[in-house]
């Protein structure tokens, strides 16, 4: 297959290895490498200077910022995006001097998950639906579903909508509201958020996935 027939979009200074899996419709920008193995799903965007390493598996419309590289023992699910410079890791001792290439540790990212910039996310733990990892957290234990976690060592401060906007006042009945989307959340147990109006696996509604005010417009209001 030609560069002209391919379903998806490589620049001319970026290489993907034969043997890589990309969806239709990705887009693999500047500078970027696409090894052996790797599995990458429809419409994701992977920007400058991006690194997909061996047997990674990235689901569809994933969205990967300037200078992040994603080790091999990661999963990400559909819909996750990774900020600019964020860290993955596969290995919780490294060391020069000892091989723990047949050690790598498992990290998976859920659906529509947010790793902000700078975040270090330290390997074998997963990463909840919708979860919020603020810009230069460093995450190493497991994060809840809608989770929003800010600090070194970053440490759950509230619950996020699937917009990204912070939940809270919460009216009688314990259900609080997105601002943006008008979709309810409920603390259905202890540390465990679900959304009452929509399954967390399924795909937001057309009109829900266009934003229309700025977060900060959200914020005044």
């Amino acid at each position: 297959m030609n560069e002209q027939e391919k379903p998806y979009f490589v620049h001319e200074s970026a290489y993907v290895d034969e043997g890589a899996e990309i969806g239709e419709g990705t887009k693999i920008w500047h500078f970027s490498h696409i090894m052996k193995g790797a599995k990458i799903g429809k419409n994701c965007i992977f920007g400058q200077n991006t690194h997909v390493a061996e047997n990674v598996i990235i689901g569809n419309n994933v969205k990967v910022q300037n200078n992040v590289s994603i080790y091999t023992g990661t999963i990400i699910e559909d819909d996750v995006f990774l900020g600019p410079s964020c860290v993955l890791t596969n290995v919780t001792n490294p060391r020069a001097q000892i091989n723990r290439h047949s050690l790598y540790e498992k990290t998976v990212v859920r659906r529509g998950a947010t790793i902000g910039a700078n975040a270090t996310i330290v390997c074998g733990i997963e990463i909840g639906r919708y979860a919020f990892i603020a810009a230069g957290a460093v995450v190493a234990k497991d994060v809840p579903d809608y989770a929003l976690m800010m600090g070194v060592p970053a440490k759950q401060v509230g619950w996020i909508s699937r917009h990204g906007h912070r939940l809270k006042n919460p009216d009688a009945d314990g259900i609080m509201t997105c601002p943006e989307s008008g979709l309810r959340y409920k603390e259905v147990s202890p540390g465990v958020l679900k959304c009452l109006d929509l399954d967390e696996e399924q795909p937001l509604p057309p009109e829900l996935a266009i934003g229309k005010k700025t977060y900060d417009e959200y914020k005044q209001d």
